[in-house]
C-alpha cells in the first residue's frame, strides 16, 4: 500500500521514472578525485543542481545522486545494504517511524545543525519524529481538492464536494489513488477524524467510497499529476491534487490553468513533509550533517523551494521566496494549517487491513 506509493512531483516525475537507481555526479572524473563524496538517495529532480554545485564548492566535495521511484523501493534498498552506501535519504513523514524501527536511521547530531533554529513552529517536534531526533525537514505541501471554476463555480469547501452527489450532480470528477487520503477524506465527511484508524470507521468510509464509484459522473482513480492535466484539458471538473503541482502548472501555463482553483476541505486534509535523514551506517555522516545544515540556511532553503514549487519549512527563507511561492496555495495561512494532519504511519496489520479494504473498493 503506502510502501508502493509513487509521489507525483509534477515536472520531476519523468526524470524520476527515467533515473531510478542511476547515480549522477555533476563533477567530472578528474575533478572528483580525492574529494569527499556525499551519496544522496532521493526522488528524481528534487534537488536544484545550482545548490548542489554551491555545496560542492563550499565544502570541496562532490555529490553523487541516486534516485528512487517509491518509498518502498527506498526502504528495500536501505535494508539490502544501502544504509552503508548512502549518506542522505529523504523519506516522507509516515515512513520515518518505519525506518527508525528497522534500525535504518541514525540520530542527528544537533550540535552540527545550528540552522535547525530556523524551522517553522509546525515542523518542530513533529508527531512522527518527536524532538526532530532522526530527520530534518526538507520540503512540504498539502493535498486538497482542485476544480474548474467555470464548470463548478461555487463548490462547498468540504469533502462533500466529492462525496455528496448534490454538490456535483453531473460534472465529471475523479478521486485519488492514495488509500489513506481517500479513506481519511471519507471519514472526515462522515464527521470522524481525518486520521481515523479504527476498523469500524474505515469500513464506513469504504462504503462511502463505494457509493462514489457508482455515480454516473465518476471518471475513476487518478494520481495528482495526471488529474491536473485532465482538469486543464477539460476532461474532468474536479479531483484530488498536490498544491505544489498546481502551483507549478500555474507558473508554467498561467492561461491554461487560470480557471483551476484549490481548497483544503474544512473538515481537514493532509499535510506531508519530506525530511532528510542519515542512514544508520552512512559512510560520510559528518558531510551529511553539513548538507542538512547547508539546506537549512535561509537563502539556500528559499532557492530549493523556488526550484521545486513546494513549501519551505524555514521561517527565515520566506523573505527570499519568489512572489508566486508566497501565495496561500503554497504557504497556507494559520487557520488552514490547523486543519491539516500528517498521514498516520501504519503497523503491518493495519496496512494489511487498509490494503484489503482498498482492494475491495476498487474491485466493486
Amino acid at each position: 500500500m503506502q510502501g508502493n506509493k509513487i509521489r507525483n512531483l509534477g515536472r520531476r516525475t519523468l526524470l524520476a521514472l527515467m533515473g531510478s537507481a542511476a547515480a549522477v555526479s555533476l563533477m567530472g572524473p578528474a575533478a572528483a578525485q580525492d574529494k569527499p563524496t556525499l551519496n544522496l538517495f532521493i526522488w528524481g529532480q528534487y534537488t536544484d543542481a545550482d545548490l548542489v554545485k554551491k555545496f560542492e564548492d563550499q565544502y570541496n566535495a562532490r555529490v553523487v545522486e541516486t534516485n528512487y521511484n517509491s518509498l518502498g523501493e527506498m526502504f528495500a534498498k536501505l535494508q539490502a545494504g544501502g544504509d552503508r552506501q548512502y549518506d542522505i535519504v529523504v523519506p516522507t513523514n509516515y515512513y520515518v517511524p518505519r525506518l527508525v524501527h528497522a534500525g535504518l536511521l541514525q540520530p542527528l547530531d544537533k550540535a552540527k545543525l545550528p540552522n535547525m533554529k530556523y524551522l517553522m513552529d509546525q515542523f518542530v517536534d513533529p508527531p512522527f519524529d518527536p524532538g526532530n531526533q532522526y530527520v530534518a525537514p526538507y520540503q512540504w505541501g498539502t493535498t486538497g481538492i482542485a476544480y474548474d471554476k467555470t464548470k463548478i463555480p461555487d463548490p462547498p469547501q468540504s469533502w462533500a464536494a466529492l462525496f455528496d452527489p448534490k454538490a456535483n450532480p453531473n460534472q465529471p470528477f475523479s478521486i485519488s489513488t492514495d488509500p489513506q487520503v481517500m479513506l481519511g477524506g471519507a471519514c472526515a465527511y462522515l464527521g470522524k477524524d481525518y486520521t481515523c484508524s479504527s476498523q469500524e470507521d474505515l469500513i464506513a468510509a469504504g462504503k462511502e467510497l463505494a457509493k462514489v464509484k457508482k455515480r454516473a459522473n465518476f471518471q475513476g482513480f487518478m494520481d495528482g499529476t495526471p488529474m491536473l492535466k485532465a482538469l486543464a484539458r477539460g476532461n474532468i471538473a474536479m479531483g484530488v491534487a498536490y498544491n505544489g503541482d498546481l502551483a507549478f502548472n500555474k507558473l508554467e501555463d498561467p492561461e491554461g490553468n487560470a480557471n483551476i482553483a484549490f481548497f483544503i476541505p474544512k473538515e481537514g486534509g493532509e499535510i506531508w513533509l519530506d525530511s532528510m535523514g542519515i542512514p544508520a551506517n552512512a559512510p560520510h555522516a559528518d558531510l551529511a550533517h553539513k548538507w542538512i545544515n547547508f539546506l537549512l540556511e535561509p537563502e539556500n532553503g528559499a532557492q530549493l523551494s523556488n526550484y521545486n514549487n513546494f513549501g519551505t519549512p524555514n521561517k527565515e527563507s520566506v523573505q527570499y521566496l519568489d512572489e508566486n511561492m508566497k501565495d496561500p496555495l503554497v504557504l497556507p495561512d494559520a487557520e488552514t494549517l490547523q486543519r491539516l494532519h500528517y498521514t498516520p504511519s501504519l503497523s503491518g496489520k493495519e496496512q494489511q487491513f487498509v490494503q484489503q479494504l482498498w482492494d475491495s473498493i476498487q474491485s466493486r
